[in-house]
């Protein structure tokens, strides 16, 4: 994490968003699909709707029509509809920091919810996708059979200084350098303490 944070001081994560709300939506939309797909179906679609009541008044099959270029959309078209209605029902349109009440919104897990938690809340929580869970049973830093299992077993054992910011490096380190195919080995600043052995040009 040492190495991780004296190379990208502030990690970002990489889908736009402006506040909570669009970040949350973002996130749910990102499911099955890469962030630059997301990036250019939220970008008409935020033009449109950008907060919870303008999304229930854009509608379903208009939101649908946005995101259409991304997978499963008209489930997460639905998804995201349901959500914007609870949360102008439930929390005056707010996104709250509410873990359980996250995990309960249409189309939102834990991944999704932590995700949420730390960009948008600075909350120490730790979001795992298919790198960080790739990393972690590679390098190896945690080994598990399940994300939840995953999350559970980095948020224990990596030190708390770095929480808040080591799902981004483990994600941006499982997207550029640590890919699943071909690893960039020879260019990983962590290759001295990885015990991978499918290593390449080391």
């Amino acid at each position: 994490m040492r190495r991780f944070q004296e190379r990208e001081p502030d990690p970002r994560g990489e889908l736009d968003h402006t506040d909570p709300y669009t970040l949350l939506v973002a996130v749910v939309l990102s499911a099955q699909a890469t962030d630059r797909g997301v990036n250019l179906a939220t970008a008409g679609l935020y033009r449109a709707a950008s907060t919870p009541a303008a999304m229930v008044a854009l509608g379903e099959e208009r939101v649908a029509e946005h995101i259409r270029t991304i997978g499963l959309f008209r489930t997460k078209a639905r998804n995201v509809v349901a959500l914007s209605q609870r949360l102008l029902a439930e929390q005056g349109g707010v996104v709250p920091p509410d873990r359980a009440y996250l995990e309960s919104l249409p189309g939102v897990g834990p991944k999704t919810a932590s995700v949420v938690l730390n960009v948008a809340f600075g909350v120490p929580t730790i979001a795992v996708d298919t790198h960080v869970f790739r990393v972690s049973n590679r390098v190896p830093i945690v080994i598990a059979g399940t994300p939840d299992e995953m999350q559970a077993g980095l948020e224990r054992r990596i030190p708390p200084q770095f929480l808040v910011h080591a799902h981004h490096w483990l994600i941006l380190h499982g997207r550029y350098t640590c890919k699943a195919r071909v690893p960039d080995c020879p260019g990983c600043s962590i290759r001295d303490l990885c015990r991978f052995p499918g290593k390449t040009g080391v």
